[in-house]
């Protein structure tokens, strides 16, 4: 399979299509049909493991610890990971990290079907494949929009999220008829089997390799830079708060749950897999049924909406003993589930250009994960000392008091932004004009202004000083002449030349018509001057 890079085309500017328009495009629903096959793997693990932990500990924290070992690796390796997808070949690196999820979890079950049941053995292979997700989960994310244009990417979110909820549907119970068929050593063995097809698809794809015209970063530097993108971001801090505030409380579920089925439901493995499918069920029909909400409501109202009505499931779960009932009220919490984190995620990717889309996504995947790993320790310790579904009551009283909290931090529109890249490389004479490792550099730029619109110059010289700092200025300031009271002087300070010229790579669509509208004040005869300084003694 051959695929050419997709140039990103400003949302909006084509129809969406179908929900399974994206499922036109090859490798997107060769990868797709593979990631389904291994995310059935995954829940059938999943489910295998928090039921070989329910055996060998009665204890409720020992079982959330399942959960936070699962997701702790992300909130460890995120930013490199991140910073690895966004510098080099994603398609190699996913290659690397399912070839050792492959691995950990084939050693988990050789482990199991030999007898070697220990706990911690049990918790150190699945910290082991969470740092496989790990690795796997930005790359995989970010090269969503390699495979579909940028109109079909709601789309294309809302597909890999019902291939995620469609194996939640039917992985489970298959896991749990395993779990009490055969027991949880062959329900690893298969998940470690179904990696193979994910990389078939990723071996086969001649992904188009990218042109660098500046040097690689570092991976130190890499992160630096992701997380100054994300400081000078309000719009994407806005939407990583949404997704904390909404899984930490949720996370109550998933860390519960397992104890919930076998101590006050008296249930087995088989019956935990079908209320885990449960929620599979709710989260598939809620991707299909996100185009029309989406169509009707914004992304704060389905956030709202759904914390709503997961924290009533939390406030039910914990005060319900029949199975029917949990299994009905478990549909509702995935649909609940799926239709705000795919929004967001939507978000996040709405926000974040494609030399730091990895990295964001990355960030959005530790929020996401660390809300799920504190969450479920700290649910676990409440069960243990309250009672599981004290627990729940709590967790689900504290979600209601979030989307009411939440009100103070609406989300950005972002239908205006435009990510396609807008390089605007600087005359030869400049770009040779220093050495990459020069520096730091001094930037400045010089407006003659219209004193009466000075006011309007300094709010949209605001959105100037976000876009600098966001794309690799450590220092910005904005100065009038004291002896010229109609010009300003914009400066602002970079590490190195190579920084300044990362900069001009970096420029996005929005970028450029931003600094248009700068200059749009500038009313001298010609072109505001733009000087470039070396320095030559140190700063400070």
């Amino acid at each position: 399979m051959t695929i050419a890079r997709n140039a990103e085309a400003p949302a909006g500017s084509e129809a969406a299509g179908s929900p399974w328009s994206p499922l036109r495009h090859g490798v997107f629903r060769a990868l797709w049909i593979a990631s389904l096959a291994s995310n059935v793997g995954t829940w059938m693990q999943g489910v295998a493991a928090v039921w070989l932990m329910t055996s060998l500990s009665s204890s409720p924290v020992m079982v959330a610890l399942v959960q936070t070992a699962a997701s702790l690796p992300l909130v460890l390796l995120a930013l490199p990971a991140g910073a690895l997808a966004d510098m080099v070949d994603r398609r190699k690196l996913l290659l690397a990290s399912q070839t050792w999820m492959l691995l950990a979890s084939g050693a988990l079950g050789v482990l199991t079907v030999g007898g070697l049941r220990d706990p911690w053995w049990l918790l150190g292979c699945t910290f082991a494949m969470g740092i496989g997700s790990a690795l796997t989960g930005p790359a995989w994310l970010a090269i969503t929009l390699e495979l579909v244009p940028r109109s079909e990417l709601p789309a294309a979110v809302a597909l890999s999220s019902a291939s995620i909820n469609l194996a939640r549907a039917v992985g489970p119970a298959i896991g749990g008829l395993i779990v009490a068929a055969m027991g949880p050593g062959p329900a690893f063995l298969l998940n470690a089997a179904s990696f193979v097809a994910v990389l078939g698809v990723l071996f086969a794809w001649r992904r188009e390799p990218t042109v660098d015209v500046l040097p690689r970063e570092h991976v130190f530097g890499a992160i630096r830079a992701g997380m100054r993108f994300v400081r000078h971001s309000p719009a994407l801090q806005r939407i990583l708060l949404r997704v904390g505030m909404f899984v930490f409380f949720t996370s109550a579920v998933w860390a519960l749950l397992p104890v919930l089925a076998k101590q006050r439901m008296e249930t087995q493995a088989a019956g935990y897999g079908v209320l885990l499918g449960a929620i599979g069920i709710g989260a598939v029909v809620g991707a299909f049924t996100l185009p029309r909400l989406r169509a009707l409501l914004t992304v704060d109202r389905i956030v709202d909406l759904a914390g709503v009505v997961f924290a009533a499931v939390l406030l039910l779960l914990g005060v319900v003993p029949s199975f029917g009932v949990a299994f009905a009220l478990l549909v509702a919490c995935g649909l609940a589930w799926m239709s705000p984190l795919t929004s967001l995620n939507v978000e996040t990717q709405s926000v974040a250009p494609s030399w730091v889309r990895a990295r964001a996504l990355a960030l959005h995947l530790l929020v996401l994960q660390g809300g799920l790993a504190a969450g479920s320790a700290l649910w676990g310790w409440v069960a243990d000392s309250q009672g599981s579904p004290r627990a729940l009551q709590i967790a689900g009283a504290g979600l209601l008091l979030s989307v009411v909290v939440s009100q103070r931090f609406r989300l950005r529109p972002t239908a205006h932004i435009d990510l396609r890249p807008a390089v605007r490389w600087p005359a030869e004479e400049v770009m040779a004009a220093a050495e990459y490792d020069e520096g730091p550099v001094l930037v400045s730029v010089e407006y003659e202004i219209d004193p009466s619109r000075e006011e309007d110059f300094l709010r949209t010289m605001e959105i100037v000083r976000r876009m600098r700092r966001r794309s690799g200025a450590w220092r910005w300031g904005i100065f009038r002449d004291a002896a010229r009271p109609n010009v300003y002087l914009e400066s602002f300070l970079v590490e190195s030349w190579l920084d300044h010229l990362r900069q001009h790579e970096r420029m996005t669509v929005t970028d450029r018509d931003i600094s248009y509208r700068a200059r749009d004040f500038h009313v001298g005869e010609d072109p505001p001057i733009v000087r470039h300084l070396i320095a030559r003694m140190p700063i400070g």
